[in-house]
């Protein structure tokens, strides 16, 4: 095999040592030399010295949960070229798994350029992600303890989730406050209610009509504690989020596009909020010359299928784990997106469904929504939505084709004429 790099690492890093093996040489005289170094800052700074004295022009490492980021930060500043490698693209050949053989491998892979970079974004963007990410855990920690209020009143045989829609709302969260206080009466309960609500006086009666215990208030007391001392947690991020986008645009270089307006321009996409925009933002940052085309980036994220073809014959393949924190919100900015009217996204959604599934709609409208990111981030333009009738105004003869597949399935005998003022 050709031999693109003579003089190459490859770091095999656990959480309390770091296995290196520095690859010299071409064609048969190659020379190999392994040490162990530790992953404090000493070490780290041991193992720099050693690569910068070996003259290394490359490194490579595997993504090993969070113990690669500081060897990162420190490696960084040497000068070589640093990669960190999806370790599941260079999974060694089984029977041979040893520390030493690891870092060999590594390094022999990367020696002949079979490694492909991972993408890391700046440092400034990566505490970005961070903060959102730790937002979206808290959020999902508030959606459980929401989840156990519900719990409690259950077992106390009170339906409030079954009137009200959201019952940490305002009429919720003085429904909930009115019991903790030891209110018992329907009536009393039902009367704190929004005279807005769907629900009928009836409906309240029946549904808060319950036997709540003692033991019932103090569980629903703990949960809603929680919940809005995480809720406290939650603001307190935003606002460290909004100080250091606020940063991120004082230090922007003159060839680059201030944070908020990007977040501005992803705002303008049906269904995208500010929240959303931020955390898609973070994930994939703001420069896409990184991203060869659309489908690289989509490719990336896993929202496209794989390729499992074998004999000639191609066979269903789900999609890939890609990037779960930017998927899961590229998915619910599709399921927001497919609700407005008159939108190319919902048309999408629509036509989709029939034929494929809701599951496999929606990620086809996220896909969509990810390929209008890429575009937007590159080419600095707002959304202009392809409208509700897109499909409909494409190709007359791609259009009549379908339709006369339709028919021939239904079981018609289609004969087509062309009309004069078709003509």
């Amino acid at each position: 095999m050709e031999i693109m790099y003579e003089r190459v690492a490859g770091l095999d890093i656990h959480k309390a040592t770091i296995v290196a093996c520095v690859r010299l040489g071409a064609g048969r005289n190659v020379t190999r030399e392994c040490r162990t170094f530790d992953t404090t800052t000493d070490g780290l700074r041991a193992l720099l010295a050693w690569l910068e004295e070996c003259r290394c022009s490359h490194v490579a490492m595997e993504a090993t949960g969070v113990y690669w980021m500081p060897v990162w930060k420190i490696l960084g500043e040497g000068d070589f070229a640093l990669i960190v490698a999806n370790a599941a693209h260079i999974k060694n050949v089984p029977g041979r798994k040893t520390d030493l053989n690891d870092a060999m491998w590594i390094a022999d892979l990367l020696a002949c350029g079979l490694i492909k970079p991972s993408f890391v974004p700046e440092e400034d963007v990566q505490e970005l992600r961070s903060l959102l990410r730790t937002r979206k855990q808290l959020g999902r920690e508030q959606t459980r303890h929401v989840q156990r209020i519900q719990k409690t009143l259950a077992e106390a045989n009170v339906k409030l989730d079954s009137v009200l829609s959201d019952i940490m709302g305002a009429s919720g969260r003085r429904i909930i406050e009115a019991m903790i206080a030891g209110v018992r009466d329907p009536r009393r309960l039902a009367a704190l209610a929004n005279t807005r609500i769907k629900a009928t006086p009836k409906q309240l009666y029946d549904a808060l009509h319950g036997r709540l215990t003692d033991h019932h208030r103090f569980l629903l007391t703990l949960h809603l504690r929680q919940w809005d001392n995480l809720d406290a947690t939650i603001r307190e991020i935003d606002q460290e989020v909004e100080a250091r986008i606020a940063r991120m645009d004082e230090e922007v270089k003159a060839d680059e596009a201030p944070f908020r307006d990007l977040i501005g321009l992803l705002c303008t996409i049906p269904g995208v909020s500010t929240l959303s925009a931020t955390t898609i933002l973070s994930e994939i940052g703001r420069d896409m010359s990184r991203f060869p085309t659309a489908g690289h980036l989509v490719a990336w994220a896993g929202l496209c299928p794989g390729q499992n073809e074998s004999a000639g014959k191609r066979k269903p393949v789900r999609l890939r784990k890609g990037a779960p924190w930017l998927k899961t919100m590229l998915v619910q900015c599709a399921w927001a997106a497919k609700r407005k009217k008159d939108s190319y996204y919902k048309a999408q959604f629509f036509r989709l469904q029939s034929r494929r599934g809701p599951q496999k709609a929606i990620c086809a409208v996220a896909a969509s929504i990810l390929t209008a990111i890429y575009h937007i981030l590159k080419n600095g333009t707002e959304h202009h939505d392809l409208g509700a009738d897109h499909f409909n105004r494409r190709s007359t003869e791609g259009q009549t084709k379908r339709l006369v597949a339709q028919l021939t399935r239904l079981g018609f005998e289609v004969q087509l004429q062309r009309t004069a003022e078709a003509a």
